[in-house]
């Protein structure tokens, strides 16, 4: 699996608060970033529920 963040991220931190395996908040940057290329298997659940959590659905998960 693969996440991305798009544009429309607030930087409100639930995703890093969720999840900081797979997501950070620079401290220069106004959106969220994604620190792995691969979202690893023992992850994957609380990854989603990052996404699923996120208050403008700004983060897109692929299979």
């Amino acid at each position: 699996m693969k996440a991305t963040v798009d544009d429309s991220c607030i930087a409100c931190g639930l995703c890093v608060d969720v999840c900081p395996e797979v997501f950070k908040m620079p401290d220069s940057a106004e959106i969220a970033e994604v620190i792995v290329d691969e979202v690893p298997e023992a992850d994957q659940g609380t990854c989603r529920e990052a996404a699923d959590g996120c208050p403008v659905e700004a983060i897109h998960l692929t299979d």
